[in-house]
């Protein structure tokens, strides 16, 4: 996973959205809303297709799935699944980008705290690598040990729904590119040139989002991210700035 940021919508694109949320919230409340006939028209329209574009850039070029960033995304995702909560079906914030597997485990599942707040991370909102942890080892994403000692609550719930622990093939490709990570910083060191030009090169090189890992103080304890630490501060606390939400 890696934080997305959400583009504006032109105003007309936005109208659009607003105005069939109006009218699904109507149609709810008088007890006619037929939530997937609604979202079909909706998703059909020629009037939706910026809002699909948006969603695509702001996957980036690969187009990959906001939840697990490997799988193509396929279709639009509501975060807050519109069967349960039609009230968000056309709200902007509430669409990402997802891929099939991620579609079906999810469905529409939607742990919530207490409190009534999402427990399922939000890509285009947070950072996950405040809630997820990796294993470099094993390309295992895990819930992350949080300071004082627990297990991430929303990491847990966001692991268990999506299954991030149990897809062999995403823990190959997750190794894969931490991987190539390494290998990078390993021959910019033996090199001895170190410069902003070797973050660019990890950027096009980090399909997985892990960079937001590796340039945090986990990923820090972990060779050879490590050593560009202690011996190109610079260096370090750029890429810090450029990848790295959480501490």
């Amino acid at each position: 996973m890696r934080r997305v940021v959400r583009e504006p919508l032109d105003v007309a694109t936005a109208a659009d959205l607003s105005r069939r949320q109006v009218d699904a919230d109507r149609q709810r409340a008088e007890g006619s809303l037929d939530v997937r006939a609604s979202w079909e028209s909706a998703r059909k329209s020629r009037a939706f297709q910026p809002a699909l574009e948006a969603l695509r850039r702001m996957a980036g070029d690969a187009q990959r799935c906001m939840y697990c960033l490997d799988s193509h995304g396929t279709d639009v995702e509501h975060f807050w699944p519109r069967s349960p909560y039609p009230g968000r079906m056309f709200v902007w914030q509430n669409l990402l980008l997802g891929c099939t597997e991620c579609g079906r485990l999810k469905g529409d599942r939607f742990p919530l705290a207490t409190d009534g707040a999402p427990l399922l991370v939000n890509p285009s909102e947070e950072d996950p690598w405040m809630h997820l942890d990796f294993e470099p080892d094993t390309g295992h994403l895990t819930a992350r040990w949080e300071s004082n000692g627990n297990v991430s609550t929303k990491g847990q719930a966001t692991v268990g729904l999506l299954r991030l622990d149990q897809r062999e093939a995403l823990e190959r490709v997750y190794q894969r590119t931490f991987r190539r990570l390494c290998a990078e910083v390993e021959a910019a060191l033996a090199g001895s040139v170190v410069d902003t030009s070797l973050l660019d090169r990890l950027r096009r090189l980090d399909d997985h989002g892990l960079l937001g890992w590796c340039f945090s103080e986990r990923g820090a304890g972990h060779a050879p991210f490590s050593t560009l630490r202690s011996e190109f501060t610079a260096i370090w606390t750029a890429g810090v700035a450029q990848f790295s939400f959480s501490p």
